[in-house]
């Protein structure tokens, strides 16, 4: 989490900061074989250099973002926790609460489906 800390420590809103904090904790602790990176100044995790999910906080929402297959693939389940998305990314609204199984999905569909991916985003 060390790698985080600048990015957290700039985050205002204490709320926020500590959902941020908690997600990307369980990220970091689920799926330990994951790179934490910090790039385009938000907060990633990759596999052997590949970009798996990544975050960003906005003033509404904590904003995760699977890429847009990852997208597709769970757009049905997204929906049902309550959350909208755009082609590129799904808002978790700061009053919501983090749907941990949906983001685990996410997350394994990723590592599986760029197993032998060796560009940093799809092609």
């Amino acid at each position: 989490m060390e790698v985080f800390a600048e990015y957290l420590a700039r985050i205002d809103n204490q709320e926020h900061r500590a959902r941020t904090e908690e997600v990307l904790a369980w990220v970091t602790k689920k799926f330990p074989n994951l790179m934490p990176k910090i790039a385009w100044n938000q907060p990633m995790f990759t596999d052997h250099g590949t970009f798996i999910i990544g975050f960003s906080v906005s003033k509404n929402h904590l904003a995760v973002a699977p890429e847009k297959e990852g997208i597709h693939h769970f757009s049905d389940d997204i929906v049902q926790a309550g959350y909208d998305y755009t082609k590129q990314l799904v808002r978790i609204k700061w009053g919501s609460s983090v749907d941990f199984s949906l983001l685990e999905k996410m997350i394994e569909f990723n590592i599986l489906e760029k197993a032998d991916c060796s560009t940093f985003w799809r092609k």
